[in-house]
């Protein structure tokens, strides 16, 4: 795990681990705060949605895990929505879309995908030729087309502290080679991601953050589902590592039905019942 000390490389041992099937992880637990009012413009056990309801499958980015979540997983399934957080390795769009893949694959019936930050990018390509995938959710997300990488895209606007904020972790893989894995800061996590989150709810999340590979961040985007499935979008207007112009740019492009609101990147943990409401309006416009 990283420590507070930016700009220090240090060495592991070991491999990255690997992408498997059986990634789904359900979360159930209550967390966040109040809305506020946003801007509209614009395998085996099998899990399966209710009458007339999809099921919606959530897939978290960068610096984050599943239970970024939550307070959203608690809104919808108390509007009796079924629910599944998947597990993001964080190693590349490719990997990472096959690995979302058997989630869905154990996903019975219609599905809105959602996607947070990095996890734009995947659920763009796991969603290309599924036709059981009814609309997309990007949840101050990245929606590459192809060719795209996530670092061009941020770096196309100003406006993104984050490389000052990261801290690189150096190590060695199988072959021999070595990699660089990507944390915040711990002591930068708040101010950086979550600025609108309680303190000790940041400072959980920065302890619990998961590592991405910078090479996910320099990897082309290979599919871009958005192009053939309805797009819904929430842009965070004080995001400080997505710039809201780079992510409206994006929602512009797509035809993403977007709701602007002035949240952090961490807009899930502070806002769950809006991007509930984002999520429902999709299911809702999507079914039949």
């Amino acid at each position: 795990m990283a420590n507070s000390n930016g700009g220090r490389k240090r060495r592991t041992t070991g491999t990255v681990a690997t992408v498997a099937a059986g990634l789904a992880l359900a979360a159930f637990a209550l967390a966040g705060t109040a809305d506020g009012a946003p801007r509209h413009t614009g395998g085996e056990p099998r899990h399966a949605g209710g009458p007339g309801k999809p099921t919606i499958v959530l897939e978290h980015g960068a610096f984050a895990d599943g239970s970024s979540w939550n307070g959203v997983i608690a809104e919808l399934r108390t509007d009796g929505y079924p629910v599944v957080a998947a597990a993001n390795p964080l190693r590349g769009p490719a990997s990472d879309a096959a690995a979302l893949r058997t989630v869905l694959d154990h996903v019975e019936g219609p599905k809105i995908l959602v996607g947070h930050s990095y996890g734009g990018n995947v659920i763009s390509q796991a969603a290309t030729d599924d036709p059981q995938v009814k609309g997309l959710v990007y949840v101050a997300a990245f929606l590459p087309a192809p060719g795209e990488t996530a670092l061009e895209l941020t770096g196309r606007y100003p406006g993104s502290t984050l490389p000052d904020a990261l801290d690189p972790v150096t190590y060695q893989q199988a072959d021999g080679t070595t990699a660089i894995d990507l944390y915040i800061r711990q002591d930068r996590f708040r101010q950086q991601f979550a600025a609108d989150v309680p303190a000790e709810q940041a400072a959980l999340m920065a302890a619990a953050q998961r590592p991405i590979a910078q090479a996910a961040l320099e990897e082309q985007a290979t599919g871009a589902a958005w192009k053939t499935k309805p797009s819904w979008a929430v842009v965070t207007t004080q995001d400080r590592n997505i710039p809201a112009a780079v992510q409206r740019f994006m929602a512009r492009r797509a035809h993403a039905r977007t709701t602007e609101v002035a949240a952090s990147h961490s807009v899930a943990v502070s806002h769950p019942r809006l991007v509930a409401d984002v999520i429902e309006r999709a299911a809702r416009a999507t079914a039949g």
